[in-house]
């Protein structure tokens, strides 16, 4: 287990201040409906809900920008949206934090991607989705690697999988070879589709879920997670596996054989939405701020923990971050 100081993790966030990471992935809009639960309907034996307030928030590839826009990252969001009024407020709140627009495509042939939560007494108790995940086309996978080709000084990049047609494996292949040649570190969340196509990645991030399906084994042991890990720094040829485990914590596996825990740090966890997203942008803030992967993962699953420790979708501060060392220091 590799531990950090506040005084250390203060000097990293103030060195990757101002940096440019590229965030290229599925971009969805997060609406959430909030409300009190008393009774049971009559009609259905579900719990009925008494609406007090909803709100919208940045979801999957655009919450990790807002993450990062929050640590005090330029990000550079890449991805599709629809022609639509639900793109639409997706663009204003994504302006509205400070966050540039310019690597999104609008389509008029597919909708904006919105996961719909219904929180009651601060659980979530339902979610709708609304989306399409046909991949998209090759013309339209060259427009987002375009923005990445034309965007200099670029302190890493970040690809977000959540199987909604953006990540082709044409495009993963041409991302990370660009990546390659020009020597930016290339950070994974991925999903099943294309698990195996990252290839020559600084920190590839699966979560236990997702590392069993794509493995075909389970990640019920001890023995079972290193396995695991080895397993995939060999497939995937990268530099560092983070394998999150939700209560676990995480395990990173480096290249150079080490392992090592990385203990979960939320002390009550009241909703586990987008703590990846928050780990994988702190992950990558961390390493342009010239942080070990060590350290970088120390940093994520701190500030995973915050997040999880709240309901609904919520970035993290740096000082908030440093205030959580500090307690668990004490």
């Amino acid at each position: 287990m590799h531990s950090i100081t506040s005084s250390r993790a203060s000097h990293i966030l103030s060195q990757c201040n101002g940096k440019t990471i590229a965030v290229i992935g599925d971009i969805m809009l997060d609406r959430y409906f909030w409300g009190s639960v008393n009774r049971i309907s009559p009609e259905a034996p579900v719990p009925v809900i008494d609406l007090e307030h909803e709100s919208i928030h940045l979801g999957g590839a655009a919450n990790v920008a807002g993450n990062l826009q929050a640590l005090g990252i330029n990000p550079l969001l890449c991805g599709v949206i629809g022609d639509d009024n639900t793109g639409a407020m997706l663009i204003d709140i994504l302006e509205s934090t400070g966050c540039s627009s310019a690597g999104m495509i609008r389509l008029a042939h597919r909708p904006t991607t919105v996961k719909t939560r219904i929180i009651g007494n601060n659980q979530q108790m339902l979610r709708v989705d609304r989306e399409i995940r046909e991949a998209i086309t090759d013309a339209e996978a060259d427009m987002l690697l375009g923005s990445i080709m034309n965007t200099p000084n670029l302190a890493g990049i970040i690809l977000e999988d959540y199987n909604k047609g953006v990540m082709t494996k044409t495009l993963i292949q041409s991302l990370c070879s660009l990546a390659q040649a020009r020597n930016i570190p290339v950070f994974v969340d991925p999903k099943f589709n294309h698990f195996f196509e990252y290839k020559g990645v600084a920190v590839f991030k699966p979560n236990r879920k997702e590392a069993q399906e794509a493995l075909g084994f389970s990640l019920s042991t001890k023995e079972d997670i290193q396995k695991a890990g080895n397993e995939l720094l060999h497939k995937l040829e990268c530099e560092n596996v983070l394998l999150t485990l939700g209560e676990q914590g995480m395990m990173l596996f480096e290249k150079n054989g080490a392992i090592s825990s990385v203990p979960t740090r939320a002390r009550k966890v009241s909703d586990v939405s987008g703590a990846g997203d928050t780990t994988i942008a702190m992950l990558a803030a961390a390493i342009a701020g010239g942080a070990s992967v060590q350290e970088a993962a120390a940093m994520s699953n701190y500030a995973a923990g915050i997040v999880c420790e709240q309901p609904g979708i919520v970035t993290v501060m740096p000082e908030e971050v440093i205030h959580a060392i500090d307690i668990d220091m004490e």
